[in-house]
């Protein structure tokens, strides 16, 4: 197997060597509204947004106030930053006195048992969306789901997958060849998914009323009365506090190729849940979730990676990759950057595309047992501990400093970096490797760094220190002009959605429950 140096190489002198510089990327950015207080909305999706349930733009996550922003698959990334810049900017012209909350973990919320719930209209599809959120209140309680995050999706031209499969002399098919390429991609990703968290967490401190009555058996520091916070931390987002399932650990999903995963997915979402029996499915005539298995369906599978292609109909995401292979992958290991008003920079994406084609064109073998433990205990320590200086992690059954390991990875990163602007006019991504690249050395200039400095500086809440963003963001967005859509159109999408949504309730036909029986038998075969 060719090494990552080796790759490069051929490609300088492949024909088609110059489409490592095409590459497609979409982002998906969630915020909460909050009111000028910097509590959660409590009321509906604005209907100047049209229907969250058919709406290509705007849709919402687990609540009514947990907004979803969605950009269209482009390869320029200027147009990607500008086009998530226009929806923001129709977003907020349409939002009354109220605001998008800037960081991950959430505002303050005064009664867990009144956060509303997503409401999709009474179609039978929407009816199973609120239903699997209703689900997950009850699975994982309400504040987990009203954490926010962005996902970054990604994908590389069928002519560099073809030159790929032409240097290599692969025997397999080009759909074959992807998936496995992409599948060699995410376990790289898996063995450095550390990175992200260590460079772009941007949570470690949560407000205080997230924790509610339950408490938290780690020894938090505070800032005053209402902010908790551990002083290495980078990504509380993804620790046990966030976005995990801790029953989901024991699932066993393997990432070693497409058959593997698919076979395990299956598996694992007709797994039956002692714990999630006891809540029921259905009591008393009223649906609790969807069903009783570790996964209600494959969205549950909180995972910081998954591989993906455009359903097409009712297909369920495994069914879609069965299909035609692997399209793009979905990386969900980003918190929201509380440091721009998109909630992603544009300096992120490029050293994302540098650390995604390193994994890529990097050698990466199988994951056995012994090196999955590896992978998520590496992921742990740097998730609560990982500005510590004197932080090591594993590689390889080997001890390593965070440091070190990450300089060399940066080295990788610099190699691709070079290879990419030696065919741009200017540098790109060599100035987004110089952005990034101390906090190698210096924890301090990490987004949690950045974050937990102000912070304290600040003496005051986080929350008082978000609501202060949120307000100038605001500011901002209304001297915002419009670079690749026009409001018109904005409005138009949100009129075309909501007859849309009114055409599905129109075309259901037979009972709820029927629907319901009727989807698993397909989804489950």
């Amino acid at each position: 197997m060719n090494s990552l140096q080796q790759t490069l190489s051929h490609l300088t002198r492949h024909p088609a060597g110059k489409s490592l510089t095409v590459l497609s990327r979409g982002i998906e950015r969630e915020a909460l509204r909050v009111d000028k207080h910097g509590l959660l909305a409590m009321d509906e999706h604005p209907k100047a947004l049209g229907s969250a349930l058919t709406h290509s733009s705007i849709t919402t996550d687990y609540s009514e106030a947990l907004l979803e922003f969605i950009t269209p698959v482009t390869q320029s990334v200027n147009e990607l930053i500008e086009r998530l810049g226009d929806i923001h900017k129709f977003t907020v012209s349409k939002l009354d006195e109220q605001y998008l909350w800037p960081l991950s973990m959430p505002c303050q919320v005064k009664d867990v048992d009144k956060i509303p719930l997503a409401y999709y209209g009474e179609s039978h599809a929407g009816k199973m969306k609120t239903l699997y959120r209703q689900g997950l209140t009850h699975r994982y309680g309400a504040p987990m789901q009203v954490i926010s995050g962005v996902h970054f999706n990604f994908s590389i031209s069928d002519d560099l997958w073809q030159a790929l499969h032409d240097m290599q002399g692969s025997d397999l098919t080009l759909e074959q060849f992807r998936s496995k390429g992409y599948f060699d991609m995410i376990r790289n990703y898996r063995r450095w998914v550390w990175v992200l968290p260590y460079l772009f967490g941007a949570s470690p401190a949560l407000c205080a009323s997230f924790l509610g009555d339950k408490g938290s058996d780690i020894e938090f520091s505070r800032i005053g009365t209402g902010t908790l916070y551990l002083p290495h931390a980078t990504s509380l987002r993804m620790s046990d506090l966030g976005y995990t399932n801790k029953e989901q650990y024991e699932l066993g999903i393997s990432y070693n190729s497409l058959e593997h995963y698919l076979e395990t997915v299956s598996r694992a979402i007709r797994k039956p849940s002692k714990e999630f029996a006891k809540i029921g499915v259905k009591v008393d005539g009223e649906y609790r979730q969807l069903n009783d298995n570790v996964l209600q369906i494959e969205n549950e599978l909180y995972a910081p990676v998954r591989p993906k292609r455009v359903a097409k109909g009712s297909e369920t995401p495994s069914q879609a990759l069965a299909r035609a292979g692997v399209e793009y992958i979905e990386v969900r290991a980003l918190d929201v950057n509380p440091f721009t008003p998109l909630g992603i920079s544009k300096e992120q994406v490029r050293l994302l595309d540098l650390f995604l084609l390193t994994a890529l064109l990097t050698p990466s073998d199988a994951i056995d047992a012994s090196e999955e433990q590896e992978i998520q205990a590496n992921l742990q320590k740097v998730i609560s501990h990982g500005r510590d200086p004197q932080l090591t992690l594993a590689r390889d059954g080997q001890a390593i400093g965070l440091s070190q390991y990450l300089a060399q990875l940066f080295d990788k990163f610099a190699e691709v970096g070079e290879w990419l602007d030696s065919h741009n006019d200017r540098q790109p991504y060599q100035d987004a490797l110089a952005r990034w690249r101390p906090c190698v050395s210096d924890p301090a200039q990490t987004l949690s760094g950045q974050l937990l400095s102000q912070l304290q500086q600040a003496d005051a809440p986080q929350s008082h220190w978000a609501m202060a963003l949120s307000k100038q963001y605001n500011q901002r967005f209304e001297a915002y002009r419009y670079r690749r859509y026009t409001e018109q159109e904005f409005t138009e999408a949100s009129k075309q959605s909501i007859e849309q949504q009114l055409l599905k309730e129109q075309q259901d036909h037979g009972s709820f429950d029927e629907f319901l029986k009727d989807y698993f038998k397909k989804a489950l075969g």
